[in-house]
Formats: structure tokens, C-alpha cells, sequence
């Protein structure tokens, strides 16, 4: 892996190129999620002309189905899914919170207990760094434990504390084969234990970083601060992915403190609702207007669905529940955070990063 900065340092708008395994990410970077090993609605044909150039997908979800040693047998995931471009696991660390909060799985200081209909199964940080290198993905993440807001001071401290544990038990099992291992910077939602957490992972020594247990409820300012926070103690070289975040103005406030990858179901799953993301906005296409509106999805907008269809024909298909309908949904919506991004980067290397934000979030016609 080699990450080079073109411009930007520290807890300002950065723009690099991440080599990995599979080719050349330009930051920063968007992930569209593959969670079970495809990106709902859309065949990975659809995402390389939209120009994706990294997946996610979710280690535990994978292990739980088709399981790790299938997709192994298979060759990888990257055969598994049929996708020629880099890939990012993520170790099942949100599912422990999501879970425990459903009442059906219970952390310890060893690890996660899930509970299945084939009974009670156990991931602990070496079992998610074997998951994942058995999945063979470019990039994989260590274990965490994050929480949602808002935590008490104590179950954080115990959590942040947790996941450093992890961290090391992750580097110690990594076999520093092809897949590179991120660690994890947790510390709920204080200054001084994120702060804490992100010298810790930052001293275990790992290529790059993941920005963890954020947008799971606390507001907006804050999430900021913290994020402000991490990337004035991680290393300005090394490339940084806030986790679970892709919502436009979320985004652009993570860029411009220094944030180089995302990822997040938000326009995926946005789509199977029947929502339309145009400038910083949205129209819903179930709206009786649209009916009789010929034009493009978005206007101005170059992705494939919007210059072969109308809002009406999408319309009459997503009513009628034809797959189809999902389907140019899903790859508008893809593309229309990609060029997000893709605006975003151009503009640091030209400069004008604030100018670009202001334009991009000032109200759009539909």
C-alpha cells in the first residue's frame, strides 16, 4: 500500500492517491457497501462504469452467510463478487453495538458473543483478523467496540479501553499478507478519551485508520469536534476513513477537517425508499408531479439512468415494483455521491474548497 497527499495536511481539506492491491483510489473517496458481497440493486458492472474503484463489504455479515470459508473456496471476495476493483471489510465491530442493543448478542473483554438460530457464536479480534484474511479483501479493519450516544463516561472509558486491547490482538495475528489491517479510534464522545484513543491506535503502528463510533446519535457539532480531535493526532501520511458516514453535508464537513474515505448505505438504501438525491436535497419519486415529468432524475446529471430515463418511466416502474426501477435509483443516487466527491477533491487541488461547500449546499431546484 503506498498513500500520497497532493495537497491538504493535518485537519484540512486533503486530497491523495491510495494504491492498493486492485488499483488506484483517488481521495477523497467514497465506498459504496457491498455488506453481504453485493451493492443491493446493482451488478458490479453497473459500478465500474460508474467508476467505483473500492467496495466495502461486512466481514461479519459474510461469515454468518455464504461463510468465509465459501467465499475462500471460491478464491476471494473479490471473485466471489466478480469485482476486479479494491476492497474494504469492515470486522463485525458495529454489529456488536447494534446487537447488544437488540438484545441478541453480549460483549467481553474476549470478544462478542452473537446469538443465531445455530446457536451462540463468538468473534473475538483474532478470529475477525482470520474472517477477513480469508475473505482476502485489499484493506480490513481490526475489532472494535463502539457505542451509541449518548454513553455514560464510565461504559466509554471501558469500551475505548476494550478496543485498544483489540487493536493489539488484531496486529499481533495479522499475518502482513496482501490485505493491509486499519486500526480503529473509539473513545465515545469526549475530547479527551477520543483524543487518548487516536495516540493509542496511532502508537500500535498501523498503515491507516479508521474513525469509529461516529453519527450514532449525537449532533452534528459534535461529531465534528471529535473528528477534528483524531486527525490532529494521526499521521498526516497515512490515510484516514470515517466509518458509517456518507450524507452530504456530513461529508463535506468531515473533508474539510481532514477525512479522506467514507462510506455508509445512505444513497443505496435512500433508492429502495424511492428517493431521488439531487443537489443537497432529495425528491421523492412516488411525488404525483412526477408523473408527467419527462425530464432527467437530477437535472444536469450525467450518470446513466438519468441520460436514458425519465422521472416519469422511473416512476411507473418503482410504483409497479419493477426491479428495474431500484436499479436506476440505485445508480443515480451512487453516482450522484461519487461526483460529490469527485468535486470535492478538484476543488482542493484547485483551492477553492469553501467556495465549492458553499455552492454545493445552497438550495437546488428539483
Amino acid at each position: 500500500m503506498k498513500f500520497t497527499l497532493a495537497a491538504g495536511g493535518a485537519t484540512e481539506p486533503r486530497a491523495g492517491t491510495l494504491n492498493l492491491g486492485h488499483g488506484e483510489v483517488q481521495t477523497p473517496a467514497f465506498m459504496p457497501v457491498g455488506t453481504r458481497g453485493t451493492v443491493k440493486a446493482v451488478d458490479t458492472e453497473d459500478l465500474r462504469h460508474l467508476g467505483v474503484d473500492i467496495l466495502l463489504g461486512n466481514a461479519y455479515h459474510l461469515w454468518q452467510a455464504p461463510g468465509d470459508d465459501a467465499v475462500a473456496a471460491a478464491g476471494g471476495l473479490h471473485q466471489w463478487m466478480g469485482w476486479s476493483g479494491n476492497i474494504l471489510t469492515d470486522s463485525g465491530g458495529f454489529q456488536a453495538v447494534s446487537l447488544v442493543r437488540a438484545g441478541v448478542a453480549a460483549v467481553d473483554d474476549g470478544g462478542i458473543d452473537f446469538s443465531t438460530d445455530a446457536g451462540t457464536q463468538r468473534l473475538t479480534p483474532e478470529g475477525a483478523v482470520g474472517i477477513q484474511e480469508r475473505l482476502a479483501p485489499d484493506v480490513m479493519m481490526t475489532l472494535d467496540h463502539p457505542l451509541y450516544f449518548p454513553a455514560a463516561a464510565e461504559e466509554a472509558a471501558a469500551a475505548t479501553a476494550r478496543t485498544h486491547r483489540w487493536a493489539e490482538r488484531c496486529a499481533a495475528a495479522w499475518s502482513r499478507g496482501s490485505t493491509e489491517l486499519f486500526g480503529i479510534v473509539q473513545g465515545g464522545f469526549e475530547s479527551a478519551t477520543r483524543s487518548a484513543s487516536a495516540q493509542t491506535i496511532r502508537a500500535i503502528g498501523f498503515p491507516g485508520y479508521g474513525i469509529g463510533g461516529l453519527s450514532l446519535g449525537e449532533p452534528a457539532d459534535l461529531s465534528l469536534e471529535l473528528i477534528l480531535v483524531a486527525n490532529a493526532i494521526l499521521e498526516v501520511g497515512k490515510p484516514r476513513y470515517l466509518m458509517g458516514v456518507g450524507s452530504e453535508p456530513e461529508m463535506l464537513d468531515a473533508i474539510g477537517a481532514g477525512v479522506d474515505m467514507f462510506d455508509c448505505v445512505w444513497p443505496t438504501r435512500l433508492a429502495r425508499t424511492g428517493a431521488i438525491l439531487v443537489g443537497a436535497g432529495r425528491v421523492n419519486i412516488k411525488g404525483r408531479a412526477l408523473a408527467d415529468d419527462h425530464g432527467p432524475l437530477e437535472p444536469g446529471c450525467a450518470c446513466p439512468a438519468c441520460a436514458r430515463h425519465g422521472r416519469a418511466q422511473v416512476r411507473y416502474l418503482f410504483m409497479r415494483g419493477e426491479l428495474l426501477g431500484y436499479r436506476l435509483l440505485t445508480i443515480h443516487n451512487v453516482h450522484h455521491v461519487l461526483e460529490l466527491v469527485r468535486g470535492a477533491r478538484a476543488a482542493i487541488l484547485a483551492g477553492g474548497y469553501a467556495e465549492f461547500v458553499r455552492a454545493r449546499l445552497a438550495p437546488i431546484p428539483a
